[in-house]
Order: structure tokens, then C-alpha cells, then sequence
């Protein structure tokens, strides 16, 4: 059809837009031939298709190269055809019009994302001006309005040399010379500059003072970009990586809905519970993202909490960052946090999660994860926060183990409380994370590099698996999606053998897959060969959001839980018993329930006939 148009528009042209009658029979007879043969050279030439969203200078000499090729062709059939002949102006204007309303419409969406869509929406960019006009400055400037994503909108160039008014009218590179850095503070001022971005080695460090003066004093911010070759990693060369097991492993990059989000996040207090841990750091990354005003650090872990807290910083960002070093069981400390700060939305991410060793410590475990959990979640419901996030895990559902036992806990205790309180309390539950602390791959990693063996506990073990930033973003859309009392799992995919995903790393590692003995060590204490995401106490059911699915949880009994954290909690509970009594929790929660409360009431009575 736009073959069609341009031809049309192309014989009408010629004519003064009144075709006369002797030569419409040739435009009907010449207009089928003429798509045709353009359809079948913009076919083999690769331009009937294109990403608009991507289109370069390339495609743009490409589609030149079509219309050419077109017009050459058709220039020639003309020739040697007797019968029908076409004016030349016409095959002329067709090329022209083909380039232009073909270029034209590639480049609309571009245009739009790139030149419009700052202007429409000026309060998701930032104002942005380079220092320079060398390559290299308009080169990133080009790079930075076209990747479309950046929260940056370039308003042009400020030359680091004096410059004359006929100078500042001119463009480089399609952008426009503001003036020059003598001039910065008008420069500022008129295009209302909030952030001046400019390449290493481009300025000696005494006109790099001075440009940062200027920046504090009409507040602006001031950045440093590296070299092309610096961004290439210093080798001149694309920056590439060998695979690793968790490319053999990424799924399809979660689709967030980001309004949501920010509806949750942007201008809020958001506290973090084990920011410095594997999967609250990361949460703490993808929360920066959505501008808070203020993201609350909480470790025990000083160092790393030092290491989140320093990397955050580096974004510079506008976010108020507060580093809280704390234990969640202190409950006065954990209640002067929530008092000072007043967060709007918690993650808690604080806990114990390696089997083996919470089998071998039991109480520290049900300290940390339940009387932990149960402190931030109390301090949430006194000072009225707005959500409140559990991070839960897969080792919660059937319980074997005591460390899933007391994330069941204190799921358990979230939902109860949530009955009654204006906090809207839900929990998150997922399997293994990539890369986290305790993780079976850099656990194999490290046996390869010793000649082996690889220890893996059973040939049939299976575990769900998943990036540590795909869970991240995921925790954060559940809830900005729960709205109270919520039990959310997320969508794992398949389940992964680990006896494979050995085999994988042997192979990663550059070696034959025979040339390192695989040895089964029999499974652990607490450990289950096949690990699930829910039970038989609730239904699964689908949410708006495909990776995320909510289970419906039994009502708990806020007293009967507390009954069970008091038994669980009591000096006088035997470590035997009270591992007993959490490993019955894989036959169900409400079984569970009354056997602990039956106890602990029959404690109490023995107690009080003793005195």
C-alpha cells in the first residue's frame, strides 16, 4: 500500500497533480509491475522488516541502497520496453519519495523515544548537558539519547574553550553548542541543568576544580564518565566472559509493572532488614532504583553493611541513605530504629538459612528467625507502617529441617497478626538464589579447582533455582501487589538436578565431564530430596502477574501462635523437645499448633503448683 501511495503521489507529481488521460492507462498498467519489483529488491535487501525502537544510520543507508537498486532497475526495464514507457521524472520522484516517507516513518518511534517523549515527560529526565565537543563527548551523548532507558535528557554541549556567538548557534553531531564553561552559571540557569556529565582526561585537574565549583554553587550535579576505552574494559575490544552456569540457568527477564512500584517505593522510607546479606543487598539495589526518600540499611554485619551502603552511594542518587548496625532480636534497639525512622515499607530479609548448621543450633535458630522476626514485625505494627515483607523460603512448606520449621514460624506469626493489624503483613516464599551465601555452585566451584571430588548428597535431588536480581524484583512486585495477610510464591520454573548441574560446571570448567569423580555423600540432617513451593493447607491460585502466585492460607490463631513462640522461646524447653515439636510442623500447622499450646499450657500449670 505505501508502494502503492508513493508511485501515485510520484505520476501526480508530474503532472501538477492532474493526471491526464493518455497516461493514466500507463500508471494502471506500470503500478503492479512497480510495487512488485520493489517488494521483491526491499525483500532480498532486508528492509520490508526492521526494528523501529533500533533503527540506525545503517538501516537508513540500507534502505537507500534499496531505493537505488529500485530505481536502476526500473530505469533499465523502462529502456528496453517499447510498448509502455514511464517518465523519468517519475522514476526519480518515486526514489525520493521512497527514501524519504520510508526513512521517515522507521525513525518516527526513534524520534519520538529519543526527542519527544523528554519533552512530554520532563519529570522522568534529568537535564543534562557534556562538557566538550570532541569526538568522544558527542559520541557518548549520542549513546546516552539514544539507549532511551537512561533518565537523562541532553540538552547539549558546553566547550571547554571560549567561543564566539556565531560558534554557540552551531550544532556537533546534532547537538547543540550551548556556550562555553566560563559561561555555565547562564548556561545553568536558562536550560535549567540538573546534572553535567563529562570523560576523564578531557580537563586538567585545575579547570576540573573550577567546573566543580561552579556545579556547588548553582547546585548542580557534576559526574565523571569514562573513556570509551575505559567503558570497553580497557582493551579496546567488546568486553565478553566466558558462559557460566547461571546463562544455563536465566530465565526470561521478569516483566515488572513499574508503576506499581513506584507507587510503593518513590518518596517513602523503605527499612531493610539484612541489607547486607546475599538477597537483602540486592533488594536494596533494586529499591534505589525507584528513588525513595530515604532507604534504611539494617545489619548485624558491619562490613557489609559498610560495602552496601558505599556501592549505593556511588549511584548518586538523591535517596537519603541511613546505616542502621543492629540485631532484629533486640527488641528495644529494633523499636528505637523503627521510632527514629518511621519506615513506610519493611523487607525482612534477616535470617539464619543454612540447614546443616541450624540442626546443630537449634535455639540460635529459632531466636534469629522467630523471635527475630516476631521483634521487627511487632516494632512495624506499633509505629503503623504502611507493608511489611517476610522473605520466607521453600524449606517452609512440609518442613524436615529447623531452619525451615521456623521460617514456617514465622509465616505463621505474619499471618496472624495480620488479621488484626492496619499494617498490611504478607510473606514472599522462594527456593534457591544463584550466587548467595551458602550456595551449592561456588561450593562445586571450589572442589573442581581442587581436582575434586564433587560431593552431592543424592542422585536424585532436585532444587528450584533462581537469579538473586530476578527474586529481588519479584519480592518487591508482590508487594507492591499483597494488600494484607498474603502468601505469595514465586514461580521457580522447573526443578534443577544437582547431580546435572555438577556435571554442567565440569563442562563450564573447560574439563571432559568424567575428568572429576562425583561422590554421593547421603543426605544431611534437615535436607529433602525434592524441595516445594506449597502444601496441602491452601490453594494456589494465579495473580495479575504471571511469575507470581498467591496460596491461601488457613486463618492462624494470633494467641496460639504466640503460645507456640513462648514454648519454643521457654529456657526450661529441652533443645530435643523443641526440635520435636517444630519437625511436627510438616504434619500440618494446625495439629502443630494445639500440641505446642497443649504443652506449654501444662507447663505453666506445673509451674504454678510447684510454687
Amino acid at each position: 500500500m505505501l508502494f502503492s501511495a508513493i508511485y501515485t503521489f510520484a505520476f501526480a507529481l508530474r503532472f501538477d497533480l492532474k493526471i491526464p488521460d493518455t497516461y493514466r492507462v500507463r500508471f494502471f498498467v506500470t503500478l503492479p509491475v512497480i510495487v512488485g519489483i520493489k517488494i521483491i529488491i526491499f525483500g532480498i535487501g532486508g528492509q520490508l522488516h526492521g526494528w523501529w525502537r533500533m533503527v540506525s544510520f545503517r538501516d537508513l543507508i540500507g534502505i537507500a541502497r534499496a531505493c537505488l537498486i529500485c530505481f536502476l532497475v526500473l530505469l533499465a526495464a523502462d529502456y528496453f520496453s517499447h510498448n509502455v514507457r514511464i517518465p523519468r521524472s517519475v522514476l526519480i520522484s518515486d526514489m525520493l519519495l521512497s527514501l524519504l516517507v520510508i526513512g521517515g516513518l522507521r525513525s518516527s518511534w526513534r524520534v519520538f523515544d529519543e526527542v519527544l517523549r523528554p519533552v512530554w515527560r520532563p519529570d522522568q529526565y534529568q537535564a543534562t548537558a557534556l562538557v566538550g565537543i570532541d569526538t568522544e563527548t558527542i559520541f557518548l551523548a549520542g549513546q546516552i539519547q539514544s539507549h532511551g532507558r537512561l533518565p537523562l535528557r541532553v540538552v547539549g554541549l558546553i566547550s571547554v574553550n571560549p567561543i564566539s556567538k556565531k560558534q554557540k548557534n552551531q550544532t556537533a553531531g546534532g547537538f547543540q553548542v550551548l556556550g562555553a564553561l566560563d559561561h555555565l552559571e547562564q548556561i545553568a540557569t536558562y536550560h535549567n541543568l540538573s546534572k553535567v556529565l563529562v570523560h576523564t582526561e578531557l580537563l586538567p585537574g585545575k579547570v576540573m576544580r573550577e567546573l566543580m565549583d561552579q556545579c556547588k554553587k548553582t547546585d548542580i550535579e557534576l559526574q565523571i564518565v569514562p573513556k570509551f576505552e575505559q567503558r570497553m574494559d580497557g582493551t579496546k575490544t567488546i568486553p565478553t566472559r566466558s558462559i557460566n552456569i547461571e546463562d544455563l540457568l536465566r530465565r526470561e527477564p521478569a516483566e515488572l509493572d513499574l508503576g506499581d512500584i513506584r507507587d510503593l517505593i518513590t518518596g517513602k522510607t523503605v527499612l531493610v532488614t539484612g541489607a547486607g546479606g546475599s538477597i537483602g543487598s540486592e533488594i536494596c539495589r533494586q529499591v534505589h532504583r525507584f528513588n525513595p526518600e530515604r532507604l534504611v540499611l539494617l545489619g548485624r554485619g558491619e562490613n557489609r553493611i559498610f560495602h552496601i551502603d558505599n556501592e549505593l552511594n556511588r549511584l548518586g542518587r538523591q535517596t537519603i541513605q541511613e546505616t542502621v548496625i543492629a540485631d532484629i532480636r533486640d527488641r528495644e534497639r529494633i523499636d528505637e530504629v523503627f521510632d527514629r525512622y518511621k519506615p513506610a515499607v519493611v523487607f525482612h530479609a534477616a535470617a539464619h538459612k543454612h540447614v546443616p548448621l541450624m540442626e546443630k543450633n537449634v535455639r540460635e535458630a529459632v531466636i534469629n528467625n522467630v523471635l527475630g522476626t516476631k521483634s521487627v514485625v511487632d516494632a512495624a505494627d506499633r509505629h503503623g507502617c504502611s507493608k511489611f515483607v517476610l522473605i520466607s523460603s521453600d524449606k517452609s512448606v512440609r518442613p524436615s529441617s529447623v531452619m525451615g520449621a521456623t521460617k514456617r514460624v514465622a509465616e505463621m506469626y505474619v499471618s496472624a497478626i495480620s488479621c488484626r493489624s492496619k499494617t498490611q503483613f504478607m510473606s514472599v516464599r522462594f527456593g534457591n538464589v544463584l550466587g548467595s551465601a551458602g550456595s551449592v555452585v561456588p561450593l562445586f566451584k571450589q572442589q573442581i579447582e581442587r581436582g575434586g571430588p564433587i560431593t552431592v548428597t543424592d542422585e536424585r535431588m532436585t532444587r528450584f533455582f533462581m537469579t538473586i536480581p530476578e527474586a529481588s524484583q519479584l519480592v518487591i512486585q508482590a508487594a507492591s501487589m499483597g494488600t494484607g495477610g498474603d502468601l505469595f510464591v514465586l514461580d521457580m520454573g522447573s526443578p534443577v538436578k544437582i547431580v546435572d548441574l555438577a556435571r554442567d560446571l565440569i563442562r563450564l570448567s573447560g574439563l571432559p565431564e568424567n575428568a572429576i569423580d562425583i561422590v554421593f555423600s547421603g543426605t544431611r540432617p534437615g535436607e529433602k530430596l525434592y524441595e516445594e513451593l506449597a502444601d496441602d493447607e491452601g490453594d494456589i491460585h494465579a495473580t495479575k502477574h504471571p511469575k507470581i502466585l498467591s496460596v491461601e492460607r488457613l486463618p492462624c490463631d494470633e494467641t496460639a501462635v504466640e503460645n507456640l513462640i513462648a514454648f519454643l522461646t521457654s529456657p526450661e524447653a529441652d533443645v530435643e523437645e523443641i526440635r520435636s515439636r517444630l519437625l511436627s510442623l510438616g504434619k500440618g500447622s494446625t495439629e502443630y499448633l494445639q500440641g505446642a499450646a497443649s504443652s506449654l499450657a501444662s507447663r505453666a500449670q506445673m509451674a504454678q503448683e510447684t510454687s
